[in-house]
């Protein structure tokens, strides 16, 4: 059975491999090399690869801009802060929920 990458995992997957999709926002290839089978580690770390790209992203455009980008580096990075804490939350909780604009872009395949 094919289950889209937004649907709940078995509850095996999530106890077993929980703190190590957690562990993605911080390290994202973590999942890869620890549970390279689960799909629920390997959905949070899409989102983490996806987050960390976003970040240097960010980071890198807006401290390019002149002045403006003074004003909108912080704001960008109190905005990644808390897409950081919602996928924590969402590994805590058990959920495969993605991030809001950012979660739909998919870098790494879940089995």
């Amino acid at each position: 059975m094919d289950n889209g990458p937004h649907e709940s995992p078995e509850p095996e997957d999530i106890r077993s491999s929980q703190w190590i999709a957690a562990a993605a926002y911080l390290l994202f290839f973590l999942p890869l090399l620890a549970a390279p089978k689960s799909r629920y580690a390997m959905f949070h770390a899409n989102q983490g690869l996806v987050l960390l790209l976003t970040s240097i992203a960010a980071n890198l455009v807006l401290g390019l801009l002149p002045l403006i980008g003074l004003l909108l580096v912080p704001l960008a990075n109190l905005g990644l802060l808390v897409l950081f804490i919602m996928g924590i939350l969402n590994t805590v909780n058990g959920w495969m929920k993605p991030l809001p604009i950012i979660g739909g872009l998919i870098l790494i395949k879940t089995p």
